[in-house]
């Protein structure tokens, strides 16, 4: 978020609240370490009590089972998730091209589809140790053993978006934007055994033939997106422990509030340390913190008015279903200016913010559901929070031709009615993957909404994805601001009586899975204005097209 015209005034009162966050802080993050060290010694006594049963234990092997190397986080279920094809045929246009009818899927690490929210460290290539394995171009940069204890990998993407936008971002002139995006990413991964790992990933992302300033999320040129070591804490019964210090893209349940956002063009990443416990069961992660400022010209630095912390759980009872229950805390201390305040704008910074929520997801044979809730409390600018937001959701895959997949969905987060009450009810959507549910335009974010929507996904071929999706919005409150994407507030009617319907937006993609490492992404989408877009912003219906050319290696 960004807040124009910043004024820094320091008063007495100020000073106090600083140094009460400052201190509060201190106390969570006493907490925090408090957890990690609680988790490093339970899992040590576990870890001693299981290599007193055994001495086969991968710590003290000469060479490690590298079939289990690197432990590998799979990406979760997002809340719109699909039954994808199964059976027989074409699972990319080059297996078509080539007559390759395959019986089923393919073995591969990547995704059929242009965007990857998975992070490259979680990318799994441990197929690769199985010597039947089906060969590929890249299998030399991947997973080259040095002697019998260490193991190098490299790999990377780019992509290229142009990209056309009617009445770009809401702007009152009816400004239209056409522009064009593209990114590389390499890494290079190195472990010791299963004990210590090294992970480097550069990106270079650029913006040009823009019509409208870039986004800061459109530029970063030549700087470093992940870069961190990993070490190994202890092993227990049913899994390890690790410790990861640096530079690290964070990636966690449906990716509402924790995202590292591969739909833009610089990717979202923080820098600090984090714990994970890693089991068939269960997964718990601790971690601090802080957001990356993207500087389009230097060395990215940390946000170092901005700490962001917490502790997160997942229960798998089984195969397809997750349960995630977790407590997040945004200490935020950027200033917020005078006029802002005034305007009501205060979700930009100077507050202190606790989330605690929980989330079920999981199918039943075809039937696909989805619940999530959860409320926050804290302060804003010495105000007392208390919001919330539930998304939920139930879908099917049909047993018919194109392997037909349909949401029905419900997404909700609070506003705030009147500033003047002592009290702020906005949701704060933290650092979200906002337009994979709120609509590719981004004009809407998981801040005062209702959003009533639907989702068909369709497979004319395995290699063929076609998704659309239908959305109508509602502002929670009428007397708050409508929130985009990145939580900015864009446009407001303090009086309320612009209404509170914000409008209509069709998304619709079309994907063209290539082959193994390559893919096409077709995009348009349309939003009819309502009567509060209408009232705001006379004569504005924004709309997008997109087309984007992925290849990963």
């Amino acid at each position: 978020m960004q807040i124009n015209n910043l004024l820094v005034y320091v008063s007495t009162s100020a000073v106090e609240t600083k140094w009460s966050r400052i201190l509060k802080a201190r106390r969570w993050l006493l907490k925090l370490c408090l957890c990690v060290g609680v988790m490093g010694l339970t899992s040590q006594v576990i870890a001693t009590e299981s290599t007193t049963k055994t001495t086969t234990s991968s710590i003290t092997k000469s060479d490690a089972d590298w079939s289990k190397v690197p432990l590998v986080t799979p990406m979760p279920r997002p809340g719109l998730f699909g039954m994808p094809p199964s059976g027989p045929g074409y699972y990319s246009v080059w297996d078509m091209l080539t007559g390759k009818k395959r019986e089923k899927p393919p073995v591969s690490p990547y995704m059929r589809f242009a965007l990857l929210p998975t992070s490259s460290f979680d990318i799994d290539f441990r197929y690769l140790e199985e010597p039947d394995h089906e060969k590929d171009i890249f299998d030399p940069v991947k997973r080259i053993h040095m002697g019998s204890d260490w193991l190098l990998s490299f790999g990377g993407s780019f992509w290229y978006r142009h990209v056309r936008e009617t009445d770009s971002r809401l702007n009152a002139a009816g400004t239209n934007n056409s522009f064009n995006l593209i990114r590389t990413r390499v890494h290079a991964d190195l472990w010791y055994r299963d004990r210590v790992r090294l992970f480097a990933e550069f990106i270079d992302a650029r913006s040009f033939s823009s019509d409208l300033t870039p986004l800061a999320t459109d530029r970063n040129h030549t700087d470093m997106l992940n870069l961190f070591a990993d070490i190994k804490l202890a092993n227990t019964e049913d899994g390890q422990v690790y410790l990861r210090v640096g530079r690290q893209e964070l990636l966690y349940g449906s990716q509402r509030l924790i995202a590292p956002l591969d739909w833009a063009n610089t990717r979202r990443t923080f820098q600090g340390v984090k714990t994970f416990w890693r089991t068939s069961k269960f997964d718990l992660d601790a971690f601090w913190v802080r957001p990356m400022d993207t500087e389009k010209g230097n060395f990215d630095n940390w946000d170092t008015q901005r700490d962001f912390y917490g502790l997160w759980g997942t229960y798998k009872p089984k195969q397809g279903h997750l349960v995630d229950l977790y407590y997040l805390s945004l200490d935020d201390n950027r200033n917020v200016s005078a006029g802002n305040v005034a305007q009501g704008n205060i979700m930009g910074g100077d507050s202190i913010v606790h989330t605690l929520g929980g989330r079920f997801v999981g199918n039943f044979d075809r039937l696909l559901y989805e619940l999530e809730g959860m409320y926050q409390f804290g302060k804003r600018s010495n105000l007392d929070v208390s919001a919330f937001a539930v998304a939920t959701g139930v879908g099917y895959n049909l047993a018919l031709p194109m392997n037909p997949n349909v949401w029905i969905r419900y997404d909700f987060a609070s506003g705030d009615g009147n500033p003047n009450d002592g009290n702020s009810n906005t949701f704060n959507h933290l650092f979200p993957f906002g337009h994979y549910y709120l609509g590719f335009l981004d004009r809407v974010g998981r801040q005062n909404i209702h959003d009533i929507n639907a989702q068909i996904t369709l497979h004319p071929q395995p290699w063929f994805t076609f998704i659309t999706q239908y959305h109508r919005y509602y502002l929670a409150n009428s007397r708050d601001f409508l929130y985009n994407a990145g939580g900015a507030a864009t446009l407001r009617d303090v009086t309320g009586q612009s209404g509170t319907h914000v409008g209509d937006e069709i998304d619709v993609r079309v994907n063209f899975h290539v082959s193994r490492h390559q893919d096409i992404l077709v995009g348009y989408s349309k939003l009819f204005a309502g009567n509060f877009i209408e009232n705001q912003r006379p004569g504005i219906a924004p709309d997008l097209f997109y087309v984007q050319y992925n290849i990963r290696f």
